[in-house]
């Protein structure tokens, strides 16, 4: 019981980093239909921006609190994220709205090797460790171990959904968003501006991205140029997993990759003596993706829809 709990607990860690970044390929696809395979890239540049601010912070001010440190690196590294994925969309995306949906896609590939390779040069290719920056004694959950780092990554992934739902759902730019993801003109002729909210949805999905990023970084104690590629590409199949354009099909979906992830990685690799243990545990997610897709192609909460006129 103490396996299955521990198993529940990593899982729910690991689906919330998820959540948070399939939240920002879901948003920009529900009002674009554009893929932004760098959107992982961002999670990468805000984590290795986050660990060169707690460097710098380390020198400057030695005796300032963890969490404090922590927190300013957070908040710079969301900064920097935002801006990151604005020029983003404003140089290599908007003049490429109109074009065939292939130019956006291979512009988007090309985006995400593009940013590999600048922070390669500026931040070295060499794995660098991220500092514990929280208490490291964990806590008793049944059995079971939670560390705080841990608890701040599940706190902070539920505010941030809790925010990004009040401010989707409740206010002036969320029923924008709505109306730009429903019909770009029609919104257009009702005094919203596309572009502005395009470019909103960006700085929005970075700022989760980067949160992720430094959530990561956090708990497994270790930044590089490429560690975006595979958590972008996770969450990018959580977001088909859950129904890709869709809020609550993100959040399931990554949440679910999470789990299935964990439980397989510690029970069949345990039933196969090793043998499919942790280092093959990135099969189960993608098999039964395949599987969900083969049943359900529009995602677990997607709806078809028709293409726009």
């Amino acid at each position: 019981m103490e396996t299955f709990i521990q198993q529940i607990i990593n899982g729910l860690v690991l689906g919330s980093m998820y959540a948070l970044v399939a939240l920002g390929y879901t948003m920009v696809y529900g009002i674009i239909g554009l893929i932004n395979f760098a959107h992982g890239e961002v999670l990468m540049v805000g984590a290795l921006t986050s660990w060169s601010i707690i460097g710098l912070m380390k020198d400057a001010m030695p005796g300032t609190p963890g969490w404090l440190v922590l927190l300013i690196s957070l908040v710079i590294a969301c900064v920097v994220a935002a801006v990151l994925n604005f020029v983003i969309e404003k140089v290599a995306y908007r003049p490429l709205r109109n074009s065939p949906k292939l130019a956006p896609l291979i512009t988007a590939i090309g985006m995400s090797l593009l940013l590999q390779t600048l922070a390669m040069i500026i931040w070295k290719p060499n794995y660098k460790p991220y500092p514990t920056l929280l208490p490291s004694t964990p806590f008793d959950v049944g059995g079971a171990v939670i560390t705080p780092t841990q608890v701040l990554i599940l706190g902070m992934t539920a505010v941030s959904l809790a925010v990004l739902m009040w401010l989707v759902n409740y206010t002036r730019m969320g029923r924008a968003m709505r109306a730009t993801a429903e019909n770009p003109r029609v919104a257009a002729l009702m005094g919203v501006k596309p572009d502005v909210v395009i470019s909103a949805t960006f700085v929005i999905g970075a700022v989760l991205a980067a949160i992720a990023g430094v959530m990561w970084a956090a708990n497994y104690g270790t930044v590089q140029h490429a560690m975006g590629f595979l958590p972008g590409l996770k969450a990018f199949t959580a977001a088909v997993f859950g129904g890709i354009g869709n809020l609550a099909g993100a959040v399931i979906g990554g949440i679910l990759l999470g789990l299935i992830e964990s439980l397989g990685a510690g029970y069949i690799g345990a039933w196969t003596g090793g043998v499919l243990g942790s280092q093959y545990s990135d099969i189960f997610a993608f098999i039964v993706l395949i599987f969900v897709l083969t049943l359900r192609p529009s995602g677990l909460l997607g709806e078809r829809v028709a293409d726009r006129a």
